[in-house]
């Protein structure tokens, strides 16, 4: 059969094109708007089409697809963002890739694409009192989902019936890779099938992880896996590392908790707290005997990528060769998808698919 192929909105970095190609899906187009992540995105993926504005798209006029994907924008959806929800003119969005995901099927007798996921932060789950993810599900399977009796959105589920075979998951990254990655970020991820009842099956289905990409260095580690080997294996001292919440901080510090403002503190062996695009990440830093020695400082594009799980250098470069600046690369990595979470998916829906 042929390759299956890929479309990517509010594409960001490329990691859900990255994610498709490890599993053997052809990433076909993407739309992007940010200069940087556009750039970096076509050094990684020179052949594939970028359509710019998505209010400028008409799906129906642009190649099909067999999945579209979409982490549409999150800032009126987020705990730190103004939680006007789907009404937002950011969060809004979402209903510009449904147009799009819609006119496609109109335009190819409902064949393209079979799948869609979409990707946002955990605040979906609690927007305009809860009803803003009943609408998320509403637009995909064009069936009414109310709220839960409890109240609360469960942290996986699914839809069956109406348009497209549906299902939702809560996954954290610190939980996925092989080994796991050291951040928090917890992001909700729904996949709709709109040819068959496979939904569950790709998100709910234990399948193995794909290994680390290995480090730009020779001899060195995968990039990932870098700082997790004992010290009597590395020969030397090895670091202790200990990260800040530093939003959670700040918020203590304003209203004068002192015992909240400690608690703020990392703990020997704590993930990193979500990266953000907004802010940096601090973290103590000393060998292992020498706190006297230790400092604090900010993650490193370098080492967002890590914990991203991408390749090292993935955001150094644009498609000219160009360098893009730290500030630029740090923004758009707190606005990324963790390449294990993503993988998984698209590993899902490409078993299922053939």
């Amino acid at each position: 059969m042929s390759a299956l192929r890929l479309g990517s909105l509010f594409d960001g970095i490329g990691v859900f094109p990255l994610a498709a190609s490890h599993c053997g899906i052809v990433p076909v187009w993407a739309s992007e708007i940010a200069k940087a992540p556009v750039s970096i995105t076509k050094r990684h993926f020179p052949d594939m089409l970028h359509l710019g504005d998505i209010t400028q798209i008409d799906g129906g006029k642009i190649p099909p697809v067999d999945i579209v994907t979409f982490g549409s924008p999150c800032q009126n959806l987020s705990q730190i963002g103004n939680r006007t929800g789907l009404a937002g003119s950011k969060s809004g969005l979402f209903y510009q890739a449904m147009r799009i995901i819609e006119e496609m099927r109109n335009a190819t007798d409902n064949r393209y694409p079979a799948f869609a996921v979409w990707e946002n932060v955990a605040g979906a789950f609690s927007s305009n009192d809860r009803l803003d993810f009943a609408a998320v599900l509403r637009a995909f399977t064009d069936t009414e989902v109310p709220v839960p009796d409890s109240g609360i959105w469960a942290h996986a589920g699914m839809v069956r019936g109406g348009r497209a075979d549906t299902a939702w998951r809560l996954m954290d990254a610190q939980y996925w890779g092989e080994p796991a990655l050291s951040q928090r970020r917890r992001r909700v991820f729904v996949v709709a099938d709109f040819a068959g009842g496979r939904a569950a099956e790709v998100l709910f289905k234990p399948r193995g992880m794909f290994p680390f990409p290995a480090s730009c260095g020779e001899s060195r580690l995968p990039a990932a896996a870098g700082d997790r080997i004992p010290a009597f294996e590395a020969g030397r001292q090895i670091p202790v590392v200990l990260p800040f919440q530093l939003r959670r901080m700040r918020s203590m510090a304003k209203r004068g908790d002192q015992r909240g403002f400690r608690a703020c503190f990392g703990k020997n062996g704590e993930p990193f707290p979500t990266l953000l695009a907004s802010v940096g990440q601090p973290f103590a830093f000393w060998y292992e005997g020498k706190e006297q020695d230790g400092f604090v400082r900010d993650l490193t594009p370098l080492e967002c990528e890590r914990l991203m799980g991408l390749p090292e250098g993935w955001t150094a470069y644009g498609c000219k060769g160009e360098k893009v600046s730290s500030h630029a690369r740090c923004f758009a990595l707190g606005n990324a998808i963790a390449l294990p979470c993503a993988e998984y998916i698209m590993a899902g829906i490409a078993e299922v698919m053939r």
